[in-house]
């Protein structure tokens, strides 16, 4: 019966944590989008998440990692510990036999993840010009979207469905171009487009440079 009793408590602990967690980088995407990277403090953070500055910091170790874990949580759309490839929307990508509907699918969750991650996207952009601990973190992002388009590169060309010699890296260097926070803040933070017709711009281009 102990052994029961501790190992509930010991689950009721962990689920505590990721609740804190979970309210601290909610606190923390409040602030910045707000107040800006520079002007959020961490004791701010911690008082909107009604934890202590120092469980902040013993959690995150900076700001910059705590701006990280943001971007983490928007890109994903939820805090649950599933790896990008085992999602349903990745499976739906693989299972698909035509390689402009591979693409139509790609486009069609990346946009949603653009409009969910932009604002803390260009926050860590811009704000590594003023603080340069968000350098890092920035370039984190950077070598991160281009693992994903190495991937995702390399299954559409597993396909045998892609323009004939297109190269390996260029696919993946053509993807990681389209998918950059600059093409979406110019067309439509800049230029007001509606979502459906940025995923529609985007759809098509990426097939065009692509597919025969």
């Amino acid at each position: 019966m102990a052994e029961v009793k501790r190992a509930y408590d010991a689950s009721g602990r962990r689920e505590r944590a990721v609740a804190r967690r979970l309210a601290v980088v909610q606190a923390a995407q409040e602030l910045f989008e707000r107040d800006g990277f520079r002007s959020t403090t961490i004791a701010a953070v911690a008082r909107t998440a009604g934890v202590s500055a120092e469980s902040v910091y013993k959690g995150f170790g900076t700001k910059a990692a705590l701006a990280k874990a943001v971007f983490d949580l928007v890109i994903a759309g939820d805090d649950e510990p599933i790896p990008v490839a085992e999602r349903p929307e990745a499976i739906a990508i693989q299972a698909e036999p035509d390689v402009r509907r591979k693409l139509a699918l790609y486009v069609e969750g990346f946009a949603h993840r653009q409009q969910r991650s932009a604002k803390v996207q260009i926050l860590i952009r811009d704000g590594r010009h003023v603080d340069d601990t968000l350098e890092e973190v920035w370039q984190n992002l950077q070598t991160e979207r281009l693992t994903g388009m190495t991937m995702l590169a390399t299954h559409l060309h597993s396909t045998g469905q892609l323009r004939p010699g297109l190269p390996l890296d260029e696919t993946r260097d053509t993807l990681w171009t389209y998918t950059s926070i600059d093409l979406y803040d110019l067309l439509v933070l800049t230029r007001t487009w509606p979502l459906p017709r940025y995923e529609t711009w985007l759809t098509n281009a990426i097939t065009n440079a692509l597919c025969p």
